[in-house]
């Protein structure tokens, strides 16, 4: 067996066919990781984690040049760190295994670590060219392969500066594939944000082996842009006695409630949605979240308009119109706030609705109003519904009293954060969208694309999300399994040529029935052969 095969077998893909994996994908913070690093490196010999990475790194390099070239051109990239180590070791595996490498050390190897001297010490004995950080025109003048980024670990702190910024852009530019070790160069592997954003920079990988275990930043906000396809290796460490408050969403997460229906059942059985919205010329909102209400399996669905412009959805002629004014809500489950604006009469429909402890979903101008008045966050947390909450990036700033920028500098604590002022699960939308309950648990969605950045998109989640509870899901569950289902919605239409550019909301909510009526039929497959 070739020496980078060593580690291969622990290699796992977590962006990608998440099916497959026995247990749903555990994200762990960075202190989380160095905690279990130290207890690794005081058990096992010097040098040894270094060598498992470096092998790891070079196995799966080995499977991206599987259609390369006899003899393949791959760009190394090495830093100052233990990352620039494990690029290193890999260079040397590499080497010796036949790619013409090249190799580019941006510090002194004086100033290595100690591992990564050892690294280093490897990587001169084999056949390889060596770089400086200024031989631009040698990198954009060559074919490669694959360029392997070990510039900076899980520990920068601050905006890489030049001359390694400008090499970055570079690398960025290349028509090539790219394997970022541990994490993309410049990316925070906690938040997913670039290390000194605005002015600072990240390399652009396709695909990003991550050591130990997973870490959240590599799939929401930026992470999702830098990271490409993501694979772990843990280095046989085990993450026993590790408690996993994040994880990937998965299928698996919310299975046991994809329940085929019963034959002796009628439209009772599957609850009452009732939409709180549609005030003036934004009809069309509360139409979308009523029609995918609909169409994922709500008894009966009513539009509890602001407006009188419409008395029927032409459309769909199923749901049913009432002023907001007259509508009863007892026994429904709410959605509140798509297309109901901010006037007073919007106002106080919401309040009379909040007055019920019927389980609800808050969306868009509901959230506005309640950030813009504290007695109704206080009835919030004083509620004993299921509630989801679903703002974007800029309705969780007001409800936070904070700014766009710093919700989305660290979108896990904003989520956690109005989960438990709000005493709901919320999701936060956005790439990466972050679902997190009271308690502080929080799953990243991995699907999804860029499809989703159109108007209506956020109505149809919680149109989703609505049907769910009205047929007896758990608020965490059923934000769950809306999520993933609106995002693998958008995959699919994109593969098949709809979209991204130009897909409308209103041709998701097919996509996401489809979807869940294919999810049921198949786990209840799976439970008739057990």
């Amino acid at each position: 067996m070739p020496p980078c095969r060593t580690f291969l077998h622990g290699l796992r893909r977590t962006s990608q066919n998440n099916d497959r994996m026995p247990l749903i994908p555990a994200l762990h913070s960075v202190g989380t990781i160095r905690r279990m690093e130290r207890t690794a490196l005081d058990a096992l010999p010097a040098f040894t984690l270094m060598q498992r990475a470096g092998a790891a790194a070079a196995a799966l390099a080995t499977e991206l040049l599987a259609a390369a070239p006899a003899r393949p051109e791959v760009l190394v990239l090495a830093g100052p760190g233990n990352n620039g180590g494990d690029a290193l070791e890999a260079a040397w595996l590499l080497a010796r295994n036949g790619c013409r490498v090249s190799l580019l050390l941006t510090c002194d190897p004086a100033r290595l670590p100690a591992d990564a001297t050892q690294a280093w010490q490897h990587a001169r004995s084999a056949d390889m060219t060596h770089l400086d950080i200024d031989d631009l025109d040698a990198i954009t003048g060559t074919d490669w392969s694959l360029v392997i980024d070990g510039l900076f670990g899980i520990g920068l702190t601050r905006a890489i500066a030049e001359p390694v910024a400008t090499l970055i852009h570079t690398v960025n530019r290349l028509d090539t594939q790219v394997l970022a070790l541990d994490v993309p160069s410049g990316l925070d592997a906690d938040t997913g944000v670039i290390v000194g954003a605005p002015d600072g920079c990240a390399i652009e990988a396709t695909h990003t082996i991550t050591f130990i275990a997973d870490k959240p930043g590599l799939h929401t906000g930026d992470g999702r842009d830098h990271a490409g396809e993501v694979s772990v290796a843990e280095l046989g460490i085990a993450a026993a006695g590790q408690t996993a408050h994040m994880t990937l969403n998965d299928v698996r997460a919310f299975a046991e409630h994809l329940q085929p229906r019963r034959h002796n059942t009628h439209k009772g059985s599957y609850g009452d949605v009732a939409v709180l919205g549609g005030a003036r010329g934004m009809t069309g909102a509360a139409m979308l979240a009523a029609r995918c209400a609909a169409m994922l399996g709500a008894g009966r669905v009513f539009v509890a308009a602001i407006s009188d412009d419409f008395s029927l959805d032409p459309l769909r002629p199923e749901i049913m119109w009432r002023l907001a004014r007259e509508i009863d809500y007892q026994d429904k489950t709410l959605i509140l706030g798509t297309g109901l604006g901010t006037t007073r009469e919007a106002h106080d429909a919401l309040v009379r609705a909040l007055a019920t402890d019927a389980p609800a979903v808050l969306d868009a101008d509901a959230l506005n109003l309640i950030a813009e008045e504290p007695g109704l966050q206080k009835k919030l947390r004083g509620h004993r519904r299921a509630l989801i909450v679903t703002p974007h990036p800029l309705e969780a700033a007001r409800l936070l009293k904070s700014t766009t920028r710093e919700v989305q500098n660290d979108r896990i604590t904003a989520a956690r954060t109005l989960a438990s002022r709000l005493h709901a699960t919320v999701i936060l939308k956005g790439s990466g969208s972050v679902i997190a309950t009271p308690e502080g648990n929080v799953a990243i969605n991995p699907n999804g694309n860029p499809a989703l950045a159109t108007a209506g998109a956020g109505d149809v989640l919680s149109g989703v999300c609505g049907a769910l509870l009205a047929q007896g899901w758990p608020a965490w569950e059923a934000a769950l399994a809306a999520t993933w289902m609106h995002g693998a919605a958008a995959d699919q239409l994109v593969a098949r040529g709809i979209g991204p550019v130009g897909l409308l909301a209103g041709e998701l909510i097919p996509e996401i029935r489809s979807t869940f009526n294919r999810l049921i039929a198949s786990h209840a497959g799976k439970r008739r052969t057990r």
